[in-house]
């Protein structure tokens, strides 16, 4: 063997030696708009890297519910985690206002103020908590499906088992309608659709779409009583390691991996609704909100009792 192909070998072997494995988990189905974010921020960031990163997709809860996976990122047995908000609060105490009850009223609104000066401060309030904020991603508006009845007015939800994200935001808001609300990790919700253990769920379309909830669920009334974000989380534990370069091109795997997101999210908005009645749903749309947001209102009170009115007004407030 000559020289150069020696060489050359050793170069190949340094460069495989040298690749850092990146793992990616999120809680539902691959072919989900997290699924699309996940292969947005592989291509890119294996892309900006030249191949130094590597990035393996862990889809449909396999590293574990969304709270467990970010106590991984704390620890860093996991690396990168798309999650929903709704465990977040239990982590970072600030993101709560983002999952109170008709904050916004448009997915513009939303996508203005999480891309703007406020989505920043909390993204950095991450790190105050073990763990690193990439950017604000997105699940949409959520709706609530059942298998007992339609849903047109408050009173419809009174005494239905919902199924919520782990966030109490989320279970005050329903208790404030009369139901019985039981947290419960994503990858748990279709067993306990499919046996009736709990009645009903809410989530965004991109959500019951993905999920396949219109298997195990009859009636879908939208209610869009929250906009829900999600997130992109990194650990400190490989995030704080590396150089200005590496962590630019996280940053930017991470906004594609957001436009990928949204950019499904937006789709499965016109196209999902008709996709679920095609499915058996009966869907609900003649919803008058103001009753609902009035079943609420307490939620506000109570969160500004809790945690002042500051970044809720500024919310309000903003120019978006």
């Amino acid at each position: 063997m000559g020289t150069a192909t020696t060489l050359a070998l050793a170069g190949l072997a340094f460069q495989a030696q040298a690749a850092t494995e990146v793992s990616v988990g999120y809680a539902i189905s691959s072919n989900s708009h997290y699924g699309a974010g996940s292969k947005a921020f592989k291509e890119t960031l294996e892309r900006l890297s030249d191949g130094a990163f590597t990035v393996t997709d862990h889809p449909s809860g396999s590293l574990g519910g969304e709270r467990a996976m970010i106590e991984g990122l704390q620890i860093g047995t996991v690396d990168v985690v798309i999650t929903s908000t709704g465990p977040l609060g239990n982590f970072v105490p600030e993101t709560y206002v983002l999952d109170l009850p008709f904050l916004f009223t448009s997915y513009e609104q939303a996508r203005c103020v999480l891309d703007g000066e406020i989505g920043q401060e909390l993204l950095d309030k991450m790190d105050d908590h073990d763990l690193v904020g990439l950017s604000w991603s997105e699940n949409g508006f959520r709706h609530i499906t059942n298998s007992q009845k339609a849903i047109e007015k408050p009173e419809d939800v009174r005494g239905l088992k919902i199924r919520t994200m782990e966030n109490r935001i989320h279970q005050q808001a329903f208790e404030g309608l009369g139901a019985s609300p039981t947290p419960m990790a994503m990858p748990e919700l279709f067993t306990a659709l499919q046996q009736g253990t709990v009645d009903g769920q809410e989530n965004p379309i991109a959500v019951i779409v993905a999920a396949n909830l219109y298997e195990v669920q009859d009636q879908l009334s939208l209610t869009g009583h929250v906009y829900s974000p999600a997130i992109l989380l990194g650990s400190p534990v490989l995030i704080d390691g590396l150089s200005e370069e590496e962590r630019a091109w996280f940053d930017e795997a991470a906004q594609a991996a957001t436009e990928a997101t949204r950019a499904e999210v937006s789709r499965l908005e016109e196209e999902g609704v008709a996709f679920l009645q095609e499915q058996g749903m009966t869907v609900t749309d003649n919803i008058d909100p103001a009753p609902f947001q009035e079943a609420v209102e307490a939620i506000h009170a109570s969160f500004i009792e809790q945690y002042g009115d500051e970044m809720l007004e500024r919310i309000r407030n903003s120019s978006c």
